[in-house]
C-alpha cells in the first residue's frame, strides 16, 4: 500500500490510496468577515418605495398562421377594435356587431401584456419594457402588438396608467408564445411612490435578513447617528433649543423600523432619507446561508456556513472533516496553525470535493445528508 499526493486546494492536502481517498480539510486559524461595509440600504428598503404591476388585455398581428384562429374571445376583441378604428364592420338586425366575419383569423392572437412600475416611480412619458404572453396562439413569432392600454393593479379602479405597442421580441426562441416589446410601454400618467408618512420614514428589512437582532442593529445605528449630531451641534452653538434629543428610531419587529424625521430636516426628507441608507452597519454579518438550485446544478455556500466534525463515506470516497490537526497519513500545509475546537467550514469540505472531481450532483446530496443529520450549521434554501 502507498500514499501519494494527489492535488493541493486552500488548506486542503489530499491522498490517494488504492482502496479508497482519505481527505483532511483543515481550518485557518482566523475566519476574516468582510461585512463591514454593509449599508442600510444594502438590506433595507423604505416602505412606499415597491415595484407595480399594470396589466391589459391586447392584440398581437402579424402572425404566419399561429394565431388564435376560431377563438370567440379573440373573434370578439378583434371585431371590436376594427370598430373603434374605423373599420367597416356588418352588423345584424338588432345592430349587434357580426363577428363570424372575422372568424378563423389565424394571424392574430390575444394576448396579456404586463409592465413593472420600479419602486422608484416613473414619470409621464417615461418608456419600458413590457412582457407579451399569449393566451391560446401557437407562437407569437414575428409579430406586433396592436397599442393596448394598460390599467392599474386594482381591477375595481380601471384607470388607465399606460399604452403598449411595438414588434415582439422572443427571449428564448424555444419559448414562442412569450416575449416582450422593447420600449414599448409609454407611461401616461405619473406614478409617484411617497416614502414620508406624518413626518416619518420606514425602513422595511429584506426577507433574507429578518431577524431580532438585524432590527435592533438598525434601531441602534440610527439613534447613536442622531445622538452624535446633537453632540457636534451643541459643540458648535450654544443654543440647542431646536434639536429633538429624542430617538428617531423604533423597531417595532423584525421586519420594520420606523424613524422620525428630526425638525432640521423636516422640509429636506429625501437628503435625510440618503443619509439613513447610507449609515454602515458595523459587525452586521449575512445570515448563514446554502443556496442550492437542483435543476441547474448550482451550489452557492457563505463562507462562514460550518459543520459538525464528521466523517463522511460516499460511494468510494471517505472524507474526515474536523478541526485541528486531522487523523491519517496527512499533514498540515507549511505556514498553518489549527486549533483543535475550531469547525471545519462548508465552503472547504466544497473545494475538497472539487478537487476529486465529485460531481456536482454528489455534493448536493452530502450537503442535504448533512442537513437532514444536524450537522450543517447554517440556513439550507433549496430550489
Amino acid at each position: 500500500m502507498f500514499s501519494q499526493p494527489l492535488k493541493r486546494v486552500s488548506k486542503s492536502i489530499a491522498w490517494l490510496c488504492p482502496s479508497m481517498i482519505v481527505f483532511a480539510i483543515l481550518l485557518p486559524t482566523k475566519f476574516v468577515s468582510a461585512q463591514s461595509d454593509i449599508r442600510i440600504k444594502d438590506i433595507c428598503r423604505l416602505k412606499g418605495q415597491e415595484e407595480n404591476t399594470l396589466q391589459g388585455l391586447g392584440l398581437v398581428v402579424g402572425l404566419k398562421g399561429t394565431g388564435d384562429g376560431d377563438i370567440k374571445p379573440m373573434t370578439r376583441a378583434l371585431t371590436r377594435t376594427m370598430q373603434l378604428m374605423g373599420g367597416q364592420v356588418a352588423t345584424d338586425a338588432q345592430g349587434r356587431l357580426l363577428e363570424k366575419e372575422m372568424a378563423n383569423a389565424k394571424n392574430v392572437a390575444l394576448v396579456m401584456v404586463e409592465v413593472t412600475i420600479p419602486p422608484t416611480g416613473v414619470q409621464q412619458g417615461d418608456k419600458l419594457n413590457c412582457t407579451v404572453n399569449a393566451i391560446s396562439a401557437k407562437s407569437l413569432e414575428g409579430g406586433s402588438l396592436m397599442l393596448t392600454h394598460l390599467l392599474g393593479p386594482r381591477a375595481d379602479k380601471p384607470v388607465v396608467y399606460a399604452l403598449a405597442s411595438g414588434p415582439i421580441v422572443l427571449d428564448d426562441p424555444k419559448l414562442t408564445t412569450a416575449g416582450k416589446v422593447v420600449d414599448g410601454c409609454k407611461m401616461e400618467m405619473t406614478v409617484a411612490n411617497e416614502f414620508v408618512f406624518n413626518n416619518k420614514i420606514t425602513l422595511i428589512v429584506d426577507p433574507d435578513h429578518r431577524s431580532i437582532e438585524t432590527a435592533q442593529s438598525i434601531e441602534d445605528m440610527v439613534n447613536d447617528f442622531h445622538k452624535k449630531g446633537i453632540a457636534s451641534a451643541n459643540r458648535s452653538s450654544s443654543s440647542s433649543s431646536n434639536i429633538d434629543t429624542n430617538d428617531l428610531a423604533k423597531a417595532i419587529d423584525q421586519t420594520t423600523i420606523v424613524v422620525n424625521i428630526p425638525p432640521s430636516y423636516k422640509d429636506k426628507p429625501v437628503a435625510f432619507a440618503s443619509l439613513i441608507l447610507e449609515l454602515q452597519l458595523l459587525g452586521m454579518h449575512n445570515r448563514k446561508r446554502v443556496y442550492i438550485q437542483e435543476r441547474e446544478k448550482v451550489v452557492i455556500i457563505g463562507e462562514d456556513v460550518t459543520i459538525a466534525p464528521v466523517v463522511i463515506s460516499h460511494k468510494n470516497l471517505t472524507i474526515s472533516a474536523r478541526g485541528g490537526q486531522p487523523l491519517g497519513k496527512t499533514f498540515a500545509p507549511l505556514g498553518t496553525q489549527e486549533k483543535a475546537n475550531e469547525r471545519p467550514t462548508l465552503k472547504n469540505l466544497n473545494e475538497a470535493l472539487n478537487a476529486l472531481n465529485v460531481p456536482t450532483a454528489d455534493v448536493i446530496s452530502i450537503i442535504k445528508a448533512l442537513k437532514r443529520q444536524g450537522n450543517l450549521y447554517g440556513e439550507l434554501v433549496i430550489e
